[in-house]
């Protein structure tokens, strides 16, 4: 953990010395901070904290706490709780994840916003192998930029999930804003790599208000077969609530 922190930090304060050096363009853009399983460019502003509520199949529960420590730095954790809601045993806590994005670019009308940020949050973990069947994003950059028509933004960018493994992935999606009433989304996970699957994910984000929103959404269209630890691999159905409120200086 300690390692993430620095090497973090020390990307961070490289890339805010450059920027300061250049000149940018006027600001175009104001991302979402994450889809159904991707993040954005978009980040929790300062002073501000944001709470995202996952529920998913089996009575699963999923949690993330994120605050805006400095102007676009957040730092943020989540924690995973099988089988929580319902009859079902038993129920497991799984390990609490490390949350870390800081946006360099805010974006102008040629660039899209810009960040770079640390998710350690994966999906499926089996404590006997000690990982998670759909892994975590891991160090990613991001960008995210408003398209082909107005409120209508593509996000994409590449991630490493696995040190030991090194291999570069990809994700991409988009959201459409629908009138401030409601947000549609599609998502493309885990490009690249033929030996490890990647995901399809769409889902709507329904405002209630300006700082209170909830998503119905379907992860991992159209699989079904089995992770390596034999458990199934399939298309899942997920509820999330979306809130932030500030928290003042």
């Amino acid at each position: 953990m300690k390692k993430i922190f620095t090497g973090f930090f020390l990307i961070v304060i490289s890339i805010n010395l450059f920027c300061k050096s250049n000149k940018r363009d006027e600001i175009v853009l104001t991302p979402e901070i994450s889809l159904i399983d991707i993040p954005t460019a978009g980040v929790v502003d300062y002073s501000n904290f944001y709470l995202k509520s996952r529920f998913y199949n089996n009575g699963g529960f999923l949690g993330y706490m994120n605050v805006g420590m400095l102007q676009n730095f957040n730092l943020g954790v989540s924690f995973m709780i099988d089988r929580l809601i319902g009859s079902q045993t038993p129920v497991k806590m799984v390990k609490p994840e490390l949350q870390l994005k800081y946006r360099f670019y805010d974006g102008g009308y040629y660039m899209p916003a810009l960040a770079i940020g640390y998710d350690g949050q994966g999906f499926y973990y089996d404590k006997n192998l000690k990982k998670y069947m759909q892994k975590s994003k891991g160090v990613y950059v991001v960008g995210s930029k408003e398209v082909f028509l107005p409120s209508f933004i593509l996000s994409g960018g590449l991630n490493i999930p696995d040190y030991d493994e090194e291999y570069l992935y990809s994700f991409v999606g988009f959201s459409y804003n629908v009138e401030d009433s409601f947000i549609i989304m599609c998502e493309f996970d885990n490009l690249f790599h033929s030996d490890y699957p990647s995901r399809t994910n769409i889902g709507v984000r329904i405002n209630i208000s300006s700082n209170f929103s909830f998503d119905l959404a379907l992860r991992n269209i159209g699989r079904n077969s089995k992770f390596i630890n034999g458990e199934p691999n399939k298309t899942e159905r997920i509820v999330q609530f979306n809130t932030s409120f500030y928290l003042s200086h």
